[in-house]
């Protein structure tokens, strides 16, 4: 036992020894490379990156929807629509996101500033690309409003008859400026009803805490290229294309 221990002792004085020495003879220069490289990696973990925002995909395929919306719109515009129109939104997301990393908070002013048009484009974009995912959700049905029966019965309670919504949120939609939406809400932080909220280039006139369910793009790309002027033929081809039973699935997830 004390000749196993004395071997021990003497290889870990030896390898200790040889450690020391050839730390010893490490050059200063190289030392402080090492340094520098720990602490470099050190700050780049500590760093916060700017978050990604994402192109969420749609619930049926570019060619799907060439066939699923011909009666809403024409095969280019569900090709343009989404991936110029709406992956723009997420692009600029993404830029913005990456400025305001380094945007300069001490020269926000109420005339104008970096700060205060990154904020105001953010939510430009930010209302454009949640409410394009809305949208291609809620498109690709046949219209039939009993494939969702916990939405009509809200409708009915809140409007009377599934008709009188149908009037009332044809009527929004057509009341936004020549870029806007007509968007059917739940107001789950105030009131507890349905409403048909006109939403102008977005964002202007949402509601906080409106949870939207159906939200119809007016904007003029939207249906030009088809219908032309006639936006309220547009809507009622809207209507009558709408996807009840995902609409109802997003009812119960948010607001049952």
């Amino acid at each position: 036992m004390f000749l196993k221990n004395k071997i021990s002792r003497r290889k870990f004085i030896s390898g200790t020894a040889i450690s020391v020495t050839a730390f010893a003879v490490v050059p200063g220069s190289l030392i402080g490379l090492i340094n520098n490289l720990i602490k470099y990696k050190t700050k780049g973990a500590s760093k916060k990156m700017s978050y990604e925002w994402k192109f969420n995909k749609r619930p049926y395929s570019d060619e799907e929807a060439k066939t699923l919306l011909k009666n809403v719109m024409s095969p280019e515009t569900t090709d343009w629509h989404y991936n110029t129109h709406q992956k723009g939104y997420v692009t600029f997301l993404n830029n913005i996101e990456k400025e305001l990393e380094t945007a300069d908070r001490s020269k926000a002013n109420g005339n104008y500033s970096q700060i205060g048009e990154l904020k105001r484009r953010f939510t430009w974009n930010h209302g454009g690309a949640l409410l394009h995912d809305l949208y291609w959700e809620v498109l690709g049905g046949d219209g039939d409003v009993n494939k969702a029966p916990d939405v009509l019965e809200a409708i009915n309670k809140e409007f009377g008859s599934f008709e009188n919504w149908k009037t009332d949120f044809k009527a929004v939609a057509i009341s936004a400026k020549l870029s806007g939406w007509g968007v059917l809400v739940f107001d789950k932080l105030y009131s507890g009803r349905l409403l048909n909220v006109l939403v102008d280039e977005h964002h202007y006139g949402a509601i906080w805490g409106g949870i939207p369910l159906i939200p119809c793009d007016v904007f003029e790309h939207a249906y030009y290229h088809k219908d032309g002027p006639a936006r309220a033929k547009y809507i009622d081809n809207f209507i009558n294309n709408l996807h009840w039973g995902r609409i109802n699935d997003r009812f119960v997830k948010y607001v049952k």
